[in-house]
């Protein structure tokens, strides 16, 4: 129940502390958000706020949107994500949700989409063990028996096999933020988190602290 705030990953690179020991930290571009909508328990039956990200071209939206843009004075948005807080009162439309919400130290929850690498076999995808590589063996990476045979003569459901690897959501929990640079809106937390660089990101806090 508290607001997060979208942004891009960058890249990763690496910091050094005061005793010269290095951090890996993947650098996000956070905000700035524009709140485009300011949900109530009145009149809408919960608390929450609607921020929107990533400005674009209108023509890159359709009419409704646009409308809905409109009430807020925001520009073209092309992203919208919704945040349950307890009380939305304190939180006006076309407020602008910066980097500085977060500071260094906290602990935050990031959700993204992980890098697609298309269709995968059985070791890559699932971490399976290959066959014999001597020669006469013709098991070096084919998936071997899929189930009994005459019982239950089927395969049974979610049988890890081979399929399409990746491109699909994914929340790294408790990652630790090293450094927030409010003028720039960057946030350096520590570690890798999904996607390519480019990829759009949520950082909210963390919901599992300890």
């Amino acid at each position: 129940m508290s607001v997060g705030i979208l942004g891009t990953k960058l890249g990763m690179t690496q910091i050094f502390d005061e005793a010269g020991v290095s951090i890996p930290v993947t650098v996000i571009q956070a905000g700035p958000c524009t709140i485009t909508q300011v949900k109530t328990k009145q009149t809408d039956g919960y608390s929450a706020i609607q921020v929107g990200y990533g400005e674009v071209k209108p023509k890159a939206l359709n009419k409704p949107l646009l409308g809905h843009l409109a009430k807020s004075s925001a520009p073209a948005l092309r992203h919208l994500k919704e945040y349950r807080i307890d009380n939305s009162s304190e939180y006006a439309l076309g407020q602008e949700i910066k980097a500085d919400i977060f500071s260094a130290g906290q602990t935050v929850d990031v959700i993204g989409t992980s890098i697609g690498r298309g269709f995968a076999g059985n070791q890559k995808r699932n971490h399976f063990g290959r066959g014999p590589m001597s020669h006469g063996s013709k098991n070096h990476r084919e998936p071997g028996s899929i189930g009994a045979g005459t019982t239950p003569g089927r395969v049974y459901p979610g049988k890890r096999m081979a399929g399409r690897l990746g491109g699909s959501r994914v929340t790294i929990r408790k990652l630790t933020v090293v450094r927030v640079d409010p003028e720039r809106n960057l946030i350096l937390i520590k570690g890798s988190i999904p996607g390519k660089p480019g990829a759009l990101v949520d950082i909210v806090p963390a919901k599992q602290v300890g």
